[in-house]
């Protein structure tokens, strides 16, 4: 199984509106300003531990190398990362119309984790599977975990 995270308002999220893990150590705070959602180090160790493969799924045009960085600063180890480059590159690449923002069905990931509304009204044209996490929520890793349990039970 594999499950995709976007970043920016899902993982990446403003400190005055979420609560947030707390801040990187000297001097990777200083590199990595993003604060992650609390509940983030948690849920993809449970992932993990689960035998399943943790992506990033992300518009955003970080590097792979940052991420990736951010993400082991906290003890996080990714499958893959999916930027906007690579998307650009791999997807939208030689489709004269448009294609989605996010296709995780391109890359056979069996469940998306996204805030915008618009990624899963693509899901069901596109046919891939999106939960939608949205506002301070602090059920919000248990709600992937059940989806989580829930597709695994009919996969």
């Amino acid at each position: 199984m594999k499950v995709s995270f976007d970043l920016d308002d899902t993982l990446f999220v403003p400190k005055e509106k979420f609560k947030t893990e707390q801040v990187l150590k000297f001097p990777f705070c200083l590199i990595y300003k993003e604060r992650l959602r609390f509940g983030t180090k948690k849920l993809m160790e449970y992932i993990r531990g689960q035998g399943i493969e943790l992506w990033i799924y992300t518009t955003s045009y970080r590097s792979e190398h940052y991420i990736r960085g951010l993400f082991r600063c906290y003890g996080i180890k990714l499958d893959c990362v999916v930027n906007g480059e690579k998307h650009a590159n791999e997807v939208q690449a030689g489709y004269r119309e448009g294609m989605p923002s996010k296709y995780p069905s391109k890359y056979r990931i069996d469940l998306h984790i996204d805030d915008d509304i618009s990624v899963a009204q693509n899901g069901k044209v596109y046919g891939f599977h999106v939960l939608i996490i949205g506002s301070q929520d602090d059920n919000w890793t248990d709600k992937v975990v059940k989806e989580i349990e829930r597709i695994r039970k009919f996969s």
